[in-house]
């Protein structure tokens, strides 16, 4: 497929991307749009002196210092959209910004990790007292708002280290998610699922993250991408997943998705988390998936170049 489109990647400054955490996407992304004829060229999100209004279509990709600048990321959308199309669509990224929408989904039907949304240190607290006494010996411990497991920890469910931070998200205005440990989790089976126009495309085992106590295994977030198959069950499980996000939000299936999943034996398939703003697509680790990506991007312009 060929489309004759100028068509911007949107990543951040190079500069910002951790050694341990590059932008593996963007390159081989550009480089197959603009041999199928496009004008593809990547753009940094928050430099101004980009003229959105030139591009037939805009691609989130990899802004990935937006949790640091939220009202200027959101004030990016309003402009984009106003001046251009954007995809994943701006409304469906604003949606996903706050991890309450895993409370809409589960309320659509969908398997989620079983969650307390706690707006103060006290409804913390007893979130994690009432996970005791169901017999949960860990607790986990993060933002509604954040990415990269920022803010995210793993504790004993005694640990006073638990409710404090806790304590830190709230006093900063946030909504602390206090969820019970998946044994699986932490044992590493975490897998993300990637979609691509609703179709699955590969998947990838992300490795552990955690660290009992608090903090990331190794010190700094890192994972280790690794391909692995895609069985019949998680390809219906994701079909599903898309559905109820289109469901609740009354957008159209994204453009791309990373659908977060782990078979637990204390309550089966479930979503651990659905990223619809900058999933890192590990093309590096799924070349094949490269062309299906751009001709995916090719076709979303291709509406708006008719």
């Amino acid at each position: 497929m060929t489309v004759s489109a100028r068509i911007g990647i949107v990543v951040t400054d190079p500069d910002f991307y951790p050694p341990e955490d590059p932008d593996h996407d963007t390159a081989p992304l550009v480089a197959a749009l603009r041999a199928r004829g496009a004008d593809a060229v990547a753009v940094i999100w928050h430099d101004a002196s980009v003229d959105l209004a030139t591009f037939d279509l805009l691609v989130i990709r990899a802004p990935w210092d937006y949790p640091d600048r939220l009202d200027e990321f959101r004030a990016w959308l309003d402009r984009a959209e106003a001046e251009t199309r954007v995809r994943n669509a701006p409304a469906l990224v604003r949606w996903n910004l706050d991890k309450r929408y895993l409370q809409q989904l589960a309320q659509a039907g969908v398997p989620v990790i079983p969650t307390a949304y706690c707006a103060g240190g006290t409804e913390a607290r007893a979130a994690i007292a009432a996970l005791t006494a169901q017999g949960a010996t860990r607790v986990v411990v993060k933002p509604a708002m954040s990415a990269g497991a920022r803010d995210t920890g793993l504790f004993d469910a005694a640990d006073p280290a638990a409710s404090a931070l806790a304590d830190r998200i709230v006093a900063r205005g946030g909504i602390a998610m206090v969820q019970p440990e998946i044994a699986e989790l932490s044992a590493g089976a975490e897998k993300a699922l990637y979609a691509i126009d609703g179709h699955v495309s590969h998947a990838i085992a992300k490795g552990a993250l955690l660290r009992s106590g608090g903090g990331f295994l190794g010190g700094v977030y890192q994972e280790n991408p690794v391909p692995v198959e895609v069985t019949a069950r998680e390809r219906s499980f994701v079909d599903d997943v898309l559905r109820a996000v289109a469901d609740v939000t009354g957008e159209r299936i994204p453009l791309y998705a990373r659908v977060d999943t782990v078979d637990s034996a204390a309550h089966g398939l479930v979503v651990v988390e659905v990223e619809l703003i900058e999933p890192a697509l590990n093309l590096h680790v799924a070349p094949h998936a490269v062309d299906a990506v751009a001709d995916a991007v090719l076709r979303a312009a291709a509406e708006v170049t008719r």
